[in-house]
């Protein structure tokens, strides 16, 4: 008995050992390939960040320029406006699944959320690209529906189901003698939702949306298919251009091994690797908030 729970201890130390390992080699990986383009190329990370002219030299020798400003703008604007589409629908089907009405939500409305998260992200690029194009170019006569809007729609639906899940089960979590408080001082139904039950759930539910932001900054197959591909600074939603994600896809397959262009788009990596570590450490914060006011 002794043996097997030592047993079981130790693998699942060598488990977590390992993923944490996986992790720091995956980021010190990123920094040796991205630091290239300011220690070898002689590039500066203001270049980097806040120029918008894109021409790294597929060689070597570098010369060229690696101003990502394009990028970086492009995913802010599609992640961030899919976020302001997907969340009030997410919060609403959180309250939906735990609080109006459970025993539909968990045997209907639940499992179809659970199917959106399963389908392939080619699937979603694929019928943005034959439905939701030409209906936006119909409805908004334009000359090309591929834009920021069109991505931030797909976006905004393949994040749904992360922003749904996490926030129900935040919701869920919120003990039920806060609720009997409510209405023990005669609170209706909706007064308990948004008085009480959604702000004790509120870190949970920061969590689920800075998960879904994360989830749509990784999206790339996607997102190219339906976001024009142009290299341009957005001016509006309905602009065509690229993202950091989408650049990468389409260009590190072809790109000269030790060159500039490479560095670069490994940079690129790089800057998605600390955006993603962002996120996690914002998810950390607020869960160690919400102990901490719970104390």
């Amino acid at each position: 008995m002794f043996r097997k729970e030592y047993a079981g201890r130790f693998l699942s130390a060598c488990f977590g050992l390992f993923v944490i390992f996986l992790t720091i080699g995956i980021g010190a990986f990123l920094i040796y390939k991205g630091s290239a383009t300011f220690t070898q190329f002689h590039h500066t990370i203001r270049e980097f960040l806040g120029s918008a002219v894109w021409d790294p030299a597929d060689n070597s020798k570098g010369g060229g320029k690696v101003g990502a400003l394009i990028f970086i703008v492009g995913s802010l604007s599609t992640c961030g406006l899919a976020l302001l589409i997907s969340t009030p629908f997410s919060i609403a089907s959180a309250i939906f699944l735990t609080e109006i009405n459970a025993k539909i939500g968990e045997k209907l409305f639940r499992p179809v959320v659970e199917i959106f998260a399963g389908i392939p992200s080619v699937v979603y690029g694929w019928v943005g690209l034959t439905v939701l194009i030409p209906w936006i170019k119909s409805i908004f006569h334009l000359q090309v529906g591929a834009s920021i809007f069109t991505a931030s729609l797909v976006l905004a639906v393949m994040i749904f189901p992360t922003i749904t899940s996490v926030s129900a089960d935040a919701i869920r979590a919120v003990p039920d003698a806060y609720k009997d408080g409510a209405y023990g001082l005669g609170a209706t139904r909706w007064q308990a939702i948004y008085s009480v039950i959604v702000p004790s759930a509120f870190s949970g539910i920061v969590s689920g949306v800075i998960l879904g932001l994360a989830r749509a900054f990784g999206e790339a197959l996607a997102v190219a298919m339906v976001i024009g591909q142009t290299n341009a600074l957005p001016t509006g939603i309905f602009s065509r251009t690229k993202t950091l994600t989408t650049e990468i896809t389409a260009q590190m397959g072809n790109a000269m091994e030790g060159g500039e262009l490479k560095s670069a788009l490994w940079t690129m990596a790089l800057l998605l690797f600390l955006v993603s570590l962002l996120f996690i450490t914002l998810i950390h914060i607020v869960t160690r908030k919400k102990k901490e006011k719970e104390d």
